[in-house]
């Protein structure tokens, strides 16, 4: 038996069913699209509302090091004023665990006038980076690996420029590679035309709120062609932007309705967005949850049963560990599909998840592709995050209906989201016990 360590949460159980509205920090990945957009602009701008955790610090100061100018609005708190300046090097960016600042940032140090070494966390050192490194290479950028081929640590030699042109690209593995390569390509001599080559393309509304984010800021691109991308050379519009909500966030808070019963609303959640997580509440009306967007505020409630589903998540990948925790408490078996890139995430997802849901007494299988969860009675014991964010969320939404769940390392929550337990807290109030 594991033995709890002084240092993991407690994850509250609802005594009764939920009344509560959580205010969502903002969209981690438009914050950091956000930013890299505004370093390469033409003129200084400003994100409103831009979230501060974790992987945007991280982003914010790896621009910083390259020459951005990055700074808090005294008179307007929350709000970042955007400087570019010409990318320097040599510079060293701390990646952490962000797969954006990873696979976003290989691009722009390419435009910088010297070499900028890429490292982070033990853990982002088996996360795949092979596919952006090859396509930067046949760009005639000169990259360095310090260590397992495809893989952190390495060095891209900045040259000031980037001549551009034509580039294939398998993204199986992750969105990011393409998403990386578009936010920098309009500062390319040439632009860049990319081809998606792999059999599969995960998160594709990741690549689309990657052009949306390029068309607001005036870059031209053509994604007429099916996994295919056309950038053409251009300057990038500096702007003033307001951060969405982050909608995968809001996911935990919004299923804690199924759960306990009640009602949870999330304000500020937009009409129509690129985020994935915008395809929640068809999700949760599938599982028995009633949705209403009542102006700008999405209001989830449910009765505590959960129903099973069979759910193609492709498109949606970063939510499946809180769908997975509500399918483990279901009254049928779910089966999760289109998932087979959660593998590179943080953590090996799908097998974190196996693991932790049989840990507490339930079944979870992985499949080639994603998981089939049969629920069972679940028991106490405690979760392991293997330092990722959506892990330690996924063992809070099962404390809410298992009494002596534990959650190591919640503090991983900060990567996205900085106050997650108080939020947490906060939506409960006296509804924990």
């Amino acid at each position: 038996m594991q033995t709890p360590d002084a240092a993991d949460w407690p994850a509250p159980t609802a005594a009764h069913p939920l009344d509560a509205t959580v205010e969502v920090p903002g969209s981690k990945s438009l914050t950091n699209r956000y930013l890299v957009l505004a370093a390469l602009a033409d003129g200084p701008g400003r994100l409103r509302g831009a979230l501060r955790s974790r992987d945007t610090l991280l982003m914010a100061q790896a621009l910083r090091d390259l020459g951005t100018g990055i700074e808090d609005d005294p008179a307007a708190p929350g709000d970042w004023v955007v400087t570019p300046g010409a990318s320097r090097g040599p510079a060293t960016v701390d990646c952490g665990l962000a797969g954006t600042v990873m696979r976003f940032l290989p691009a722009v140090a390419a435009l910088a006038g010297g070499p900028v070494r890429f490292d982070g966390d033990a853990g982002a050192r088996v996360r795949p980076m092979g596919p952006v490194l090859a396509a930067l290479r046949a760009l005639g950028v000169t990259v360095s690996e310090h260590g397992e081929p495809g893989h952190l640590p390495f060095t891209v030699e900045g040259a000031g420029a980037v001549r551009g042109g034509a580039v294939d690209v398998d993204a199986s593995g992750s969105s990011q590679f393409v998403s990386g390569l578009l936010l920098t390509a309009a500062r390319f001599d040439e632009g860049l035309t990319l081809r998606h080559t792999g059999p599969t393309l995960p998160s594709l509304p990741h690549i689309e709120m990657t052009v949306a984010v390029l068309r607001d800021a005036g870059v031209v691109v053509d994604d007429s062609v099916p996994t295919g991308w056309r950038v053409e050379p251009g300057p990038v519009a500096a702007r003033d932007v307001r951060v969405e909500p982050d909608l995968s966030n809001a996911a935990p808070f919004l299923c804690a309705a199924l759960v306990a019963g009640g009602t949870v609303r999330v304000p500020g959640w937009p009409a129509a967005t690129t985020q994935p997580g915008g395809l929640l509440p068809g999700i949760l009306e599938q599982m028995g949850a009633t949705t209403r967007l009542d102006g700008d505020v999405l209001a989830v409630s449910g009765t505590g049963t959960i129903h099973g589903v069979d759910l193609d998540l492709h498109a949606a990948g970063e939510i499946a560990p809180t769908i997975a925790a509500i399918a483990a408490l279901a009254d049928s078996p779910t089966r999760l599909r289109g998932i087979a890139h959660l593998r590179g995430h943080e953590t090996d997802r799908l097998t974190a998840l196996s693991a932790e849901i049989t840990r507490l007494g339930g079944q979870a299988e992985q499949t080639a592709d994603g998981l089939v969860i049969t629920p069972r009675p679940l028991h106490g014991g405690t979760v392991r995050t293997y330092a990722d964010h959506r892990m330690a969320t996924f063992g809070a939404l099962l404390g809410l209906a298992v009494p002596g769940v534990l959650v190591e390392d919640v503090a991983t929550t900060a990567k996205t989201i900085p106050d997650f337990v108080g939020l947490w807290d906060g939506m409960l109030g006296g509804a924990a016990r």
